[in-house]
């Protein structure tokens, strides 16, 4: 799976952006889907993942509420709509595919996108 994430840009806080994912390669629909993100100076950590079937959700406690994942198997991509933007939220912003149904630990993730920028300005 080839994954390419975009959508990243410079928001004020409180504002809105939406990242997308699209996938090429091995049918995207097998793959659970996450978003994972890295501040500089961070670690990789969890954000948000979603089943194969988008029955099942799993969501970071820091962004819970405000960030919502989904994906449309028939155009092969996965997005995060980011509302409520805090300038602790500004990292870059990668997507990830697991073999699992989902997941939220780095390495449970067989393939990942290049990664784009968010930044929240206060």
């Amino acid at each position: 799976v080839q994954l390419q994430a975009c959508g990243g840009g410079l928001v004020q806080a409180g504002g809105s952006l939406r990242l997308s994912c699209a996938a090429s390669g091995r049918t995207f629909s097998r793959y659970g889907m996450g978003w994972f993100r890295q501040a500089p100076g961070k670690e990789r950590e969890f954000v948000a993942a979603i089943s194969w079937s988008r029955g099942s959700t799993l969501y970071a406690d820091s962004v819970k509420g405000r960030f919502t994942i989904s994906r449309d198997n028939a155009k092969n991509t996965l997005y995060l709509q980011m509302n409520s933007l805090k300038p602790e939220d500004t990292a870059v912003y990668y997507c990830a595919a697991t073999r699992m149904v989902v997941a939220s630990i780095p390495t449970d993730y067989d393939y990942w996108g290049q990664g784009t920028l968010v930044t929240v300005s206060s």
